[in-house]
């Protein structure tokens, strides 16, 4: 792994979790009746906080892009998660907690994970995958199950829905690192209009978009502790799973490498999850879901 790769990766986490403290932190106070809705942006647009937020994430999103064309989705994927430790240090200077042993556990199976995987798997490029077939199932699969998952969160609501869209936003941003990367081929390959020709940079655009609906929704009805941990550990994981199926990406599969890259990943999941349930992230205002009116018949 380059230093290069490495500035590119961290700097990209460091900027999406400033940023996704930011977003949440105004998204709360978005009306309800914006839930799953463009409109949600539109009046999150009109909040200097909300838009430094994004910002943030648009710069985190071009070096993210950065490090994607220069290395291998296995390996990038795994440090943006770290961006779950730049979110902490934001919001433990506004709630002033300690890291406490959770806090320290959590740092240190996140980071021990990330390196477990790297050093085991060494993810190294290689030929995509060819075969068309293969690329749409996995596309589809991310896709579908994110769908799935909006679909039941808009039932749950304010119960289990925060963390079912932030996990479906993490499919489908997965996924658009997996086009950004195919898509900065291309540009390699043929110049800007054999980017303009294909139909990846249009899927990045319309995955972005729709993943940003479902996770400001998220940050909307719920807190970071209930949105953030599922929206950073979908994403690596559908990343991953896309670089190995369709994008040639190699990890070594050796009964050992296997066993320390699948202790990695969960190291990573594990440490997400603690981390992002710290006492210092914060608990955001309760939202109390809507009364629905009931018509009353005239007697």
């Amino acid at each position: 792994m380059s230093l290069q790769i490495l500035i590119l990766a961290i700097g990209a986490a460091c900027a999406l979790g400033f940023g996704f403290v930011l977003q949440q932190d105004a998204a709360r106070r978005a009306p309800l009746n914006d839930y799953l809705s463009p409109r949600l942006l539109l009046d999150l647009m009109k909040v200097p906080r909300w838009l430094g937020g994004i910002g943030l994430m648009v710069v985190g999103m071009a070096l993210g892009a950065m490090a994607l064309g220069q290395g291998e989705i296995s390996l990038v994927e795994p440090l943006l998660a770290t961006n779950l430790l730049f979110a902490l240090m934001l919001s433990r200077r506004q709630t002033k907690q300690p890291l406490g042993r959770q806090g320290w556990a959590g740092l240190a199976l996140l980071a021990g994970g990330v390196t477990a995987f790297i050093v085991a798997g060494q993810p190294r490029g290689g030929t995509a995958n060819s075969d068309p077939f293969m690329q749409w199932l996995i596309i589809g699969a991310m896709v579908g199950t994110a769908l799935l998952l909006t679909g039941y969160a808009k039932r749950s609501r304010l119960r289990a829905g925060p963390a079912l869209l932030a996990t479906a936003a993490g499919l489908l941003y997965g996924v658009q690192d997996a086009l950004t990367r195919m898509t900065g081929q291309r540009f390699s390959d043929g110049g800007i209009m054999a980017v303009l020709t294909g139909w990846q940079p249009y899927a990045v655009v319309a995955l972005g978009l729709t993943g940003l609906i479902l996770v400001q929704s998220a940050f909307e009805t719920a807190s970071l502790r209930m949105s953030l941990p599922a929206l950073t550990a979908a994403q690596p994981l559908a990343g991953i799973l896309c670089g190995v199926g369709f994008l040639g990406d190699r990890l070594r599969t050796d009964a050992g490498a296997l066993a320390w890259e699948a202790a990695g990943l969960a190291g990573i999941v594990v440490g997400i999850i603690m981390l992002g349930t710290h006492q210092a992230m914060p608990s955001g205002a309760v939202r109390a879901p809507r009364a629905v009116p009931v018509p009353v018949r005239a007697g």
